[in-house]
């Protein structure tokens, strides 16, 4: 327990004091970690930690990033964009393949070997790039988008290859290989299952297809990737319906949990991997009205596992071996940027992505990937690649990764200014609709989502109730489950893109925790307000809403309207007179405004209490001589 607590404390102290440095630096959080992985990797190696162990628990982080995209994914936009995932995804790992197999060969390696490690470093960075991506808002940009597709078909591509490589085995490294292997052997049967980040036990491991021939195989892989469908779409809502009547937000989290690594072990019993089986998943439940409350509960730990991933790969360098050879590693590593970034140049032509966006995508999948280190592992163990070759491409892998961020640094600071001009004059053709977030469904809310809609708005409405929220879906309403008063949630369902956000949940406290979120960290955000009385409206002005409707004032001022035209007044006059008080009623808010302090009774605020007795006398007068005028106009008029 003590070795546990030393070591989590170990990898987080150095995570929370080198992140915000760097994210203050401007080199992102990724490089900050991966700093951070360098500058503990003494203290790592005295105290015999086996890195590449935790990095294979941590690559675990990768299946649940990949589980969120899915969700942010749509079937209909996956099915999209499969001309991009065959052949812009396919096109890049067949010509990086072919070109570093060329360049091997060309300085004395067999056709096998050379083969066999364009393989490997023709895969890239899912955790770093797309991590890198979200933080910059670029994943919805053409270049952010090519890079995922690219992305997805490598690890669509990760399982042919584990089939493929035992091939190109050379009986005369198979021995020496597996002696050289020693922990690498283990990884290598963690590989073997298609294993692209569980986390995974590197012993004696169970398969559902051991000893099965290649036709049944493709039968239990086939018979798995139904079921993981099956249960996204249609055991999850029930499971969440009755998880949900609990009212408890912990078992949300587990049942969350539970279903990442349910799927993710699925996976790995077939030898398929977890991190496209939890993909495929989160794509079934990209309709569902569960997705965002799944998304914000997942989303911690991705980020905790990704960053101890990034923080691993930091400290697996070996920096004795990178010093010895340092001419020849960054000789290496830097001719594999420059060969995948110009083949990536060369498919976003042929692809039509233009401007920044194609220097983005060759940029960001111009590294070696995580998985490179487990592939190399397994190419040892299976006498394919010698150990002395791999130990130098293990170097070229991480230092690859390491120098990442810093390409992601050359785009935002040198490529994409260049061309803001162009995009500024493109981005006055854009439609002028923005993205509404509705927070509850209620009376308010689902009357209001129902106005924009019938206009052809299209709006995100989440509420906390699943009897309200199952009952709307009999009706075909769309809602989201979740609790808004999270910033997490609210952050998962696109704040920082919207235009409008309306505040519309039963709850005073929730809706001014909002409200004050909303508008602190969102400035220019444009937050509409449900307030349950006059007093609630100054504790949100307060908090920066200047957009605030009570909750019955408007049914109020109805009601006197109908009560006018009751007692004979024509309809225009009676609507003249309620816009008279209604004008009467905003002045003296802002004038009382002013003296209106948070958490303090009016009736105890004294400057309240002289403000209000000072205009009462004052604005009854005026607005009752204004209403006369007004019934005597419209009673000539009639």
């Amino acid at each position: 327990m003590t070795d546990f607590l030393l070591l989590a404390t170990i990898f987080l102290v150095a995570g929370v004091i080198s992140v915000p440095i760097a994210s203050r630096l401007g080199l992102g959080s990724v490089l900050g970690y991966l700093i951070a992985g360098i500058a503990i990797s003494p203290l790592l190696g005295a105290l015999g930690v086996d890195v590449i162990e935790v990095q294979h628990f941590a690559e675990f982080g990768v299946v649940m990033m990949l589980f969120l995209v899915g969700l942010e994914l749509q079937p209909k936009s996956l099915w999209e964009m499969r001309g991009q995932l065959l052949g812009l995804g396919g096109g890049q790992i067949v010509l990086t393949a072919l070109a570093v197999m060329a360049i091997a060969m060309a300085l004395g390696q067999p056709w096998q070997i050379s083969l066999a490690i364009g393989m490997v470093l023709a895969l890239s960075s899912t955790a770093i790039v797309l991590q890198t991506l979200g933080e910059k808002g670029l994943m919805r940009s053409d270049g952010g988008q090519g890079s995922f597709s690219v992305l997805l078909m490598q690890d669509i591509a990760v399982i042919p290859m584990l089939a493929f490589l035992p091939l190109l085995a050379m009986p005369e490294l198979l021995d020496a290989g597996m002696e050289a292997a020693g922990h690498g052997a283990e990884a290598a049967g963690h590989a073997a299952e298609g294993d692209h980040g569980d986390g995974g036990d590197h012993g004696p491991s169970m398969s559902l297809v051991a000893g099965l021939n290649g036709w049944q195989t493709a039968l239990v892989n086939l018979a798995a990737i139904a079921a993981v469908l099956g249960i996204g779409s249609l055991l999850t809502g029930p499971l969440f319906r009755f998880i949900s009547a609990a009212n408890l937000r912990e078992l949300f989290t587990a049942a969350a949990l539970m279903l990442v690594i349910g799927i993710a072990l699925l996976m790995s019993l077939v030898g398929l991997s977890p991190a496209l089986g939890t993909f495929l998943a989160g794509v079934v439940l990209a309709n569902s009205p569960y997705r965002h409350e799944l998304e914000s509960d997942i989303d911690p730990f991705r980020g905790l596992l990704l960053g101890l991933f990034f923080m691993t790969v930091g400290a697996s360098i070996n920096f004795g071996l990178l010093w010895e050879n340092i001419v020849i590693v960054l000789a290496m590593t830097l001719g594999l940027i420059v060969l995948k970034a110009v083949i990536l140049m060369a498919l976003a032509f042929i692809f039509r992505i233009r401007g920044a966006d194609k220097y983005l995508m060759a940029l960001g999948l111009a590294q070696a990937g995580e998985f490179g280190f487990v592939l190399l592992s397994f190419t040892v163990a299976g006498g394919i690649i010698p150990a002395e070759v791999s130990e130098m491409l293990l170097l070229v892998v991480a230092l690859s990764m390491l120098l990442t961020p810093g390409l992601f640094i050359l785009y935002d600071r040198v490529i994409a200014p260049r061309f803001v001009a162009s995009e500024e004059r493109e981005a006055d053709d854009m439609p002028g609709d923005g993205k509404i977030i509705i927070a509850g469904a209620g009376r308010m809310g689902g009357l209001i989502d129902r106005i924009l809609r019938a206009a052809g708005h299209s709006t995100t409405m989440i509420d906390y109730n699943s009897r309200r929220l199952q009952i709307m879906e009999r009706f075909a309403i769309k809602t989201y489950f979740g609790d808004a008063r999270r910033p997490d949630l609210l952050n998962a369902a696109g704040i920082a893109e919207a235009d409008i956000l309306i505040v519309a949940i039963d709850d005073r406290d929730g809706i001014n925790q909002i409200v004050e979120y909303a508008t602190s960290t969102f400035p220019n955000l444009h937050v509409i307000a449900r307030a349950v009385d006059r007093d609630h409206v100054y504790d949100l002005w307060f908090a920066g809403c200047r957009d605030i409707i009570r909750e019955t004032y408007d049914s109020s001022l109805r009601m006197g309207r109908s009560a006018f035209e009751a007692m004979g007044e024509s309809r225009d006059t009676a609507e003249a007179m309620i816009a008279a008080f209604n004008e009467h009623d905003q002045e003296a808010m802002l004038a009382i405004a002013e003296v209106h302090q948070p958490g303090v009774a009016p009736h105890e605020n004294e400057a309240y209490v002289s403000r209000v007795l000072e205009l009462q006398g004052d604005w009854q007068a005026a607005l009752a001589m204004r209403i006369n005028q007004i019934r005597s106009g419209g009673s000539g008029a009639a």
